[in-house]
């Protein structure tokens, strides 16, 4: 990272997760290339697992006691109690140094950091982890103030395609389930009355309409893609990797079986992410599915889910397929070798596949994953979505169809065209003087 250059300091307060902490993460340094001094606050535990700050980026530990809960809904809480206690704090001891705190970026899922924020005499920007469809389709549906209704098939929004019911984020349709995450994700309105600015990690070109429709309305900002630059524009010359990962990746394995096929674009890469989970006969029906495919593939099955797998399924492996805990998804996505990405349509999976123009199957499970399967298959045209049967469960047969329509058939080469177009745009979103870059620029500008 380059020397700092002005005194200006910008705090950043990620959510305790692999999936919100590294974009902040990449955003952080961007700005640090700009020679603003940064300070990324993560919680002690999680702390062993980030490298070293280097450069103008300084890591700030958040010490605690207990360890985070486990439950998801009960995380929110906690991280909320213990972070209210020591934010001021931070900021207060950082005041008195030679570059003092002058913004806060929060994750946009912890409202209450603006009015701690303003309370301190700071800027507040707000930073979505997900993509800008995703924010309007909360802001529109807020059931404190929304009258759009749910009982038709369709669902009209303004700036966005129409939406049938299920492809709207699960905690909309789903109002049984996660009611805690179902008022957290609401709460994010929030920021649009109070937040100084609202940092979205998607770029222009990739959502223009409710760009364009939120810019009319709100001081927001597009800040991605935000992945390391070595697969983008490559002007951040020590930015290889991620800040982060929870799991130890197999990279020399995944490597070398990958460098072992001789055909490129021949291997479906499977991965749901860090969070989704399936049931038995889902893996069972997946599992099949890849076999009878007849294609390579590289299949990631964390710890966790290992148990699952079909009696007798690895022992059938042989060459044609690799099942790994873990693995360097960037270095995958950019692999020859791969020509298909079976994803749970995770906002940061999505972005790295177009930002590397791999087309996708996507299946997704619940939150903003079918949204962005529908923008997947429909709007950026980079890919199919998977049909569940009455049961919820896909077939094996309609995975191996799926697959081979990627991957085989005449639609394949459309998408590929399609993924490489991404591809070109995501990275002159970043190159200098791209949207992406402009907007990190006039964000620079305005703290100085």
């Amino acid at each position: 990272m380059e020397e700092i250059t002005n005194k200006d300091h910008v705090l950043v307060l990620p959510f305790p997760m692999q999936g919100h902490i590294n974009p902040m993460v990449q955003f952080s340094k961007r700005l640090a290339s700009r020679g603003v001094k940064v300070t990324i606050l993560i919680i002690e535990s999680i702390c062993k697992n980030m490298p070293k700050a280097s450069g103008s980026i300084n890591i700030e530990s958040i010490p605690h006691d207990d360890s985070p809960p486990e439950n998801i809904d009960k995380s929110f809480e906690w991280f909320h109690v213990l972070v209210s206690k020591t934010l001021t704090k931070i900021i207060e001891k950082l005041s008195y140094s030679e570059y003092p705190v002058k913004v806060l970026v929060y994750d946009s899922i912890s409202t209450w950091a603006i009015d701690i924020a303003h309370q301190l005499g700071l800027k507040g920007a707000a930073f979505f982890t997900q993509s800008c469809s995703i924010s309007a389709i909360y802001y529109h549906m807020d059931p404190e103030i929304s009258k759009i209704p749910l009982d038709g098939s369709l669902v009209s929004l303004p700036s966005l395609p129409l939406l049938e019911k299920e492809e709207l984020p699960s905690f909309i349709c789903e109002i049984d389930l996660y009611p805690a995450i179902k008022e957290l994700v609401f709460s994010q309105n929030i920021n649009f009355k109070k937040a100084d600015w609202l940092f979205f990690n998607t770029f222009d070109v990739l959502e223009k309409e409710v760009v364009d429709w939120m810019r009319t309305k709100y001081p927001i900002k597009t800040i991605g893609p935000t992945i390391p630059s070595m697969y983008l524009d490559k002007r951040l010359k020590e930015d290889e990797e991620y800040g982060l990962s929870l799991f130890k990746p197999n990279d020399e394995v995944c490597m070398k079986w990958l460098d072992s096929r001789e055909t490129a674009a021949s291997v479906v890469y499977v991965s749901f992410g860090s969070l989704a989970t399936l049931g038995e006969i889902q893996m069972e029906e997946l599992a099949s599915g890849l076999m009878t495919s007849n294609c390579y593939f590289l299949w990631v099955v964390r710890a966790t889910e290992e148990n699952k797998l079909p009696k007798e399924f690895m022992s059938k492996l042989s060459e044609k397929g690799l099942v790994v805990k873990w693995c360097p998804q960037l270095d995958v996505l950019a692999h020859r070798a791969v020509g298909c990405f079976f994803t749970h349509c995770g906002w940061n999976s999505t972005l790295e596949a177009l930002s590397l123009g791999v087309p996708m199957v996507a299946m997704p499970h619940w939150s903003d994953q079918p949204t962005n399967a529908k923008f997947i298959s429909d709007v950026w045209q980079t890919g199919i979505r998977v049909k569940a049967g009455e049961n919820g469960v896909v077939t094996r047969d309609e995975i191996a169809h799926s697959i081979r329509e990627v991957m085989e058939e005449k639609k394949g080469i459309m998408l590929k065209e399609n993924a490489t177009k991404w591809k070109i745009l995501a990275k002159e979103a970043v190159d200098e003087g791209g949207s992406s870059d402009k907007n990190i620029e006039e964000f620079v500008s305005s703290i100085m």
